[in-house]
């Protein structure tokens, strides 16, 4: 019998680029993903490159344990996953960029016209 020394790239194990596919393939190493409970938990799991339609207009929450300036010491040395992603070939960091500062411009002009109509609001019920 003949024994191939060269892998075939198509078998696995697969290296994601996207930082959301590198995001999902860490947490399904942290859950019992071959377990029907396990495979149901990944399946809720949502994650994606920046902040997508339906959940741009949700209110973002702060999880201060998870915060970089309490975690870690200072001057300790860290990594963000978009930056890496770009380092091993991720090629729509560009795109994400443009598409949230785009975003991020449209919820300071609603931001913006808030704002005003609150403060409309708390004159016309300090003169009633």
């Amino acid at each position: 019998a003949v024994v191939s020394t060269q892998s075939t790239g198509s078998h696995g194990p697969f290296h994601f680029r996207a930082p959301s596919k590198i995001l999902w393939r860490t947490i399904r190493g942290m859950i019992p993903h071959k377990t029907q409970r396990g495979m149901e938990a990944l399946n809720r799991l949502k994650v994606f490159e920046g902040i997508p339609a339906p959940y741009d207009k949700t209110k973002r929450m702060v999880i201060p344990s998870a915060l970089r300036v309490l975690r870690l010491k200072p001057g300790r040395r860290y990594a963000s996953v978009g930056r890496i992603s770009r380092e091993v070939g991720w090629k729509y960091g560009d795109i994400v960029d443009k598409l949230e500062t785009k975003r991020k411009e449209k919820s300071a002009a609603y931001f913006e016209a808030k704002k005003k109509l609150n403060a409309l609001k708390a004159k016309a019920e300090a003169g009633a």
